[in-house]
């Protein structure tokens, strides 16, 4: 087949969908298919275009399974100017459009949210291709923006809605990565039956048990105390001050020390109030080849969230921690996707998000317990291995799209 892929971050970058879509578009190389990526220069690490890649507006690369065309992102430095980042958004999406409407036809169009605005860029290439759209959801927007307090004109709401459900409708398919996002985007869709769950993959191979003591740990002056890892975006998602007031309240126990690992929004806000804990360290974010190594180093690891933001968020770190063979306290919303994985899996323990004294409860009690951390990690591992490769990920688009191109539909 020939398909196009419309999406906000590919390799080099280091984006967490950006690395999730990487591996599945090698994959579909693999299998012989035909693709043209359309994604932005790489600019997530520095919220700024990398060097080596400045000064166009639009680059294309020839691959062996394929083409790359790589176009400006418009990045807004800070997260939380909206009227930036919306323009941003329009930018890179009118941008997307017209690139990936050029060309012949195409067996499929698979494009990528968030922005929610790459929906229109999905629709417009798929009707300039004559093929099947298959949009896939990573974070349910609006609903996110909403939760933060980010978007609160009513107007504003309305017209994300809005586009929300034109995109929605417009979508041949639409992927999400569980069944709780499967709930919540049927219920705004007007064809709840082109719903579908093909959930991130997790790669075993990549990511397996390793020794705690490597060189991330002598690196950073880490020692042999039990690390608690945050190792992600450090944005307005993720409640990280909670993990902060939590460290405050273990700062005492000079046999812990938190480390926060990763670049965001709020790395700054974030570093002023942990001034004077010395039990809080900062780590630059790592390269992407690093992982296993940061994974590694962790004796527990944090999946943190704001309150209700579990119900339109799946975390993908948080498969890669399980297999890494690490335990997990998970502070996000009772009964979520998250909270039901924890539990289910035996991998690590569940608390209320925003609940410093719980998570720091919930880390003292792992941190005096490792037979425990161990089984933990040890469940997570098995859990995990059972879970979506690569392959049947690629595999499961790969199926989709022969459905939906199908005479019989």
């Amino acid at each position: 087949m020939r398909l196009a892929v419309i999406a906000p971050h590919f390799e080099p970058d280091v984006a967490p969908t950006g690395v999730v879509i990487t591996r599945i578009v090698h994959e579909l190389g693999a299998r012989g298919h035909d693709i043209e990526v359309v994604t932005s220069l790489p600019w997530y690490r520095e919220h700024r275009v990398e060097t080596g890649y400045e000064g166009r507006l639009w680059r294309r690369e020839d691959v062996p399974w394929g083409r790359i065309v790589r176009l400006h992102p418009f990045p807004a430095p800070d997260k939380r100017d909206l009227v930036r980042r919306a323009l941003s958004f329009v930018g890179f999406s009118l941008l997307s459009a017209i690139a990936a409407s050029r060309g012949g036809p195409v067996d499929g169009v698979l494009a990528m949210s968030p922005p929610l605005t790459l929906g229109l860029s999905g629709w417009a290439a798929a009707r300039a291709r004559r093929a099947p759209l298959v949009f896939n959801v990573q974070d349910v927007y609006p609903d996110v923006a909403i939760e933060l307090g980010v978007l609160t004109d009513r107007r504003l709401i309305a017209a994300a809605r809005a586009l929300e459900r034109f995109c929605y409708g417009r979508a041949d398919a639409i992927t999400v990565l569980s069944e709780e996002l499967r709930a919540n985007v049927a219920a705004r869709s007007p064809a709840p039956d082109r719903v579908r769950v093909i959930p991130n993959f997790v790669d075993t191979a990549t990511i397996r048990p390793q020794p705690r003591d490597n060189r991330y740990r002598a690196e950073f002056g880490l020692g042999d105390r039990t690390v608690v890892m945050y190792a992600g975006n450090v944005g307005m998602s993720q409640a990280l001050d909670t993990v902060v007031e939590a460290a405050r309240a273990l700062r005492d126990r000079r046999d812990i020390v938190f480390v926060i690992n990763g670049a965001g929004a709020r790395r700054d806000e974030l570093r002023q109030r942990a001034a004077g804990l010395d039990n809080v360290v900062f780590v630059d974010m790592q390269p992407a080849a690093r992982l296993p190594e940061v994974l590694a180093a962790g004796d527990i690891h944090l999946v943190t969230l704001r309150r209700g933001l579990a119900r339109a968020s799946v975390p993908s770190k948080s498969y890669s921690i399980l297999a890494a063979g690490r335990p997990v306290v998970a502070s996000v919303d009772p009964g979520s996707e998250i909270a039901t994985l924890v539990e289910r899996s035996g991998a690590g323990v569940a608390v209320p998000p925003e609940d410093p004294a719980a998570l720091a409860a919930a880390v003292a009690g792992l941190a005096d317990a490792p037979r425990r951390r161990s089984e933990m990690g040890a469940a997570g591992r098995s859990f995990v291995e059972g879970w979506a490769s690569p392959s049947a990920v690629a595999r499961a688009y790969e199926e989709l799209f022969e459905e939906l191109r199908s005479p019989r539909r």
